[in-house]
């Protein structure tokens, strides 16, 4: 990871230490933070480095590879369906800082089977509760090879996340095979450094959401983030759509509004559409960069991806945080006649004629709201559109656990996804 990034992901604000890890406190001066390149050279002051996977589940000292007499005899397990395996389980006062995993096979809707669990201080409740495509950035279970500031798939073929995860009393991290589906090979590593002093503090728990609407209600936003309680930092979402079929045009009109610290009717924070919040514009191609971009545009099956951080543009929030999207598509004049025609659920809200000096808005109640009664010719059309969306919102938040609901169910997740991956579109 980048030293910028990394200097931000380890400035968070956040809470207090419980009395256990108060306890580890030394006379010991506490070193400083190791936060990028220019670390490199000093030691970790009292730090211990861990790895946890198959050869050493407990990521105890001299306990690695043991297995077979040392020569790989236990490199990968079985997750079978139905089963949950504790991928790391850990006392003390610690940071995740890595986390790598491959499996067989790899079919899109496994992908969406399969979910993972973060508890962080022994909380019942866990603070992460996403699938695990989705979570590592193979959104809707379609893999493709990548790499941002925060995760990166070398070759299309594995899972890497480098968002640091601190924890305060310890940490436990579980994989549960959803589906009807064995995966016959399961390889893991999740690398993590103990201290023996609290974490400074401002240090905040890392959370991750996700939620699936098949499909958007006409007219309400889809919330990336429901109204979260308590101090914190908005890190950034995934996001999977799944076109209507019944709709033309462009879907990604919608704008990204976040509401922060008491927001009702209108946020704090507003762009001007889909593509913009993610550094592109005039629709959205396949592209990828540190804190942006979009893996997958699928237009046969109509699937379709971004993902955006907010590392250089940090969101804090105090009190509370909702973050939500448009649900607006764009389409010729003549072409939303037709599905309004059609009968299509559908409701134009701007016109445009040709500049933004010739933005013609709907709702204002300047105008007639009936698209019909614009008699000026040609011209494209905001309207607002159902399609299937799916996010997974991350956040860091001054609590182990959230307000937020449980995942749903494996059907509702998997609903539409492909079992097998689909052939390379032309």
């Amino acid at each position: 990871m980048s030293q910028p990034a990394t200097r931000c992901l380890l400035a968070l604000a956040g809470f207090v230490f419980p009395a256990a890890c108060a306890r580890q406190i030394t006379a010991e001066p506490k070193p400083a933070i190791h936060s990028g390149i220019t670390e490199l050279y000093q030691d970790g002051g009292g730090r211990q480095t861990r790895w946890a996977g198959f050869e050493n589940p407990t990521a105890a000292k001299g306990a690695g590879g043991k297995a077979n007499s040392g020569w790989k005899g236990h490199a990968a397990e079985a997750l079978k369906a139905g089963e949950t395996k504790i991928l790391l389980n850990v006392s003390g006062c610690g940071t995740v800082r890595r986390i790598w995993m491959t499996f067989h096979p790899r079919e899109p809707r496994l992908i969406r089977s399969l979910l993972l669990r973060m508890y962080w201080d022994g909380s019942a409740r866990p603070a992460v509760s996403v699938p695990l495509g989705d979570f590592f950035g193979h959104i809707l279970g379609r893999m493709a090879p990548f790499e941002n500031e925060l995760f990166s798939s070398p070759e299309g073929r594995s899972f890497n996340c480098f968002v640091p995860m601190p924890f305060s009393t310890g940490a436990k991290i579980t994989l549960s095979n959803d589906s009807n589906e064995d995966v016959p090979y399961l390889f893991c590593d999740i690398d993590f450094e103990l201290q023996p002093w609290p974490h400074e503090k401002g240090t905040l728990y890392f959370h991750a959401y996700w939620h699936r609407e098949r499909y958007t209600t006409l007219g309400r936003d889809f919330e990336i983030l429901p109204t979260i309680h308590g101090r914190g930092r908005y890190l950034g979402a995934h996001v999977g759509i799944i076109t209507h079929p019944d709709y033309t045009g462009w879907w990604g009109e919608g704008e990204v509004k976040i509401y922060l610290d008491g927001d009702q009717d209108y946020p704090t924070l507003n762009n001007s559409g889909t593509e913009d919040y993610v550094g592109t514009a005039w629709g959205q191609g396949i592209f990828q960069h540190r804190y942006q971009g979009a893996l997958l545009g699928d237009s046969q099956l109509g699937h379709y991806t971004f993902y955006r951080y907010h590392i250089p543009d940090p969101v804090y929030f105090a009190k509370d945080c909702r973050v939500t999207i448009q649900q607006m598509g764009n389409d010729t004049k003549e072409a939303v006649l037709k599905m309004i025609e059609k009968g299509t659920p559908i409701k134009p809200v701007l016109v445009d004629h040709g500049g933004a000096e010739k933005f013609l808005p709907l709702l204002d109640g300047k105008h007639p709201p009936d698209l019909a009664q614009d008699s000026t010719p040609g011209g494209y059309v905001c309207y607002l559109r159902r399609d299937d969306v799916s996010a997974v919102a991350y956040f860091y938040l001054n609590s182990p656990v959230n307000n937020l609901p449980e995942i749903t169910s494996v059907q509702k997740r998997t609903e539409a996804i492909p079992e097998k991956n689909p052939p390379p579109s032309k």
